[in-house]
């Protein structure tokens, strides 16, 4: 499979901060803002991002959540207001490298300094998404459609800005794409086989491998 060439339409960061939603408060860092200027990329962070909660949130295999341009104009119709980029809490939004191109493990370059970072998993939507739009069924839709958007490791630190070509460099899992990915985890009835396929492969994150252990442990 040949992945076209992608870029960084737009990058956001945030640190945590205090929002309302239906007059009640809570905190995090999901309303991300965009920026037009050079951030240093560092191993577990981009420069003026950080996580509320570091349990389900940032570290080293999901020091970058990245999404797709091309799904904007789909939740911005179903939610009935225009959706900005960063609407879903990403770092990145990618144009041209959507869940049915880019695979587990896909070292890809950003940029032209250096720059690489390695696809860790899909990105599972959480409640802080439907409780920034007001819609509780928001990640549930997500899982539906598969355009969950995706996690990205640190291989090489240095500096990314809006604007940066996306370059496929490595593929070690040619075929585990993050919308296979998504489809095994969130259907019904689970592939058992090639759940463990998927558990097996060394570039995906721990954390998914532990969930998909314990779907498989409740589907008997």
């Amino acid at each position: 499979m040949e992945v076209p060439r992608g870029q960084i339409r737009s990058l956001q960061v945030s640190l945590p901060k205090t929002l309302t939603t239906a007059g009640k408060t809570w905190t995090s860092a999901i309303a991300k803002e965009p920026v037009d200027t050079p951030l240093v990329l560092r191993r577990e962070n981009l420069e003026g991002d950080y996580q509320a909660n570091r349990k389900y949130h940032g570290g080293p295999d999901k020091a970058l959540c990245g999404y797709c341009a091309e799904h904007y104009p789909y939740w911005s119709e179903l939610l009935g207001q225009e959706m900005p980029f960063g609407a879903f809490g990403e770092n990145l939004t990618v144009a041209g490298l959507t869940e049915d191109m880019l695979c587990i493990g896909d070292v890809l370059e950003v940029g032209e300094g250096g720059v690489l970072i390695q696809v860790s998993q899909p990105r599972q939507p959480c409640a802080n998404v439907s409780k920034r739009w007001s819609r509780p069924d928001l990640p549930r839709r997500m899982e539906q459609t598969g355009w969950t958007g995706f996690y990205t490791r640190v291989i090489a630190t240095g500096s990314i800005a809006p604007g940066d070509p996306l370059v496929l460099q490595e593929r070690p899992h040619p075929g585990w794409t993050i919308l296979r990915a998504n489809t095994l985890m969130y259907a019904e009835v689970p592939d058992r086989e090639a759940v463990a396929v998927l558990r097996s492969l060394p570039a995906l994150s721990p954390e998914w491998k532990r969930i998909l252990g314990r779907k498989m442990a409740r589907s008997g």
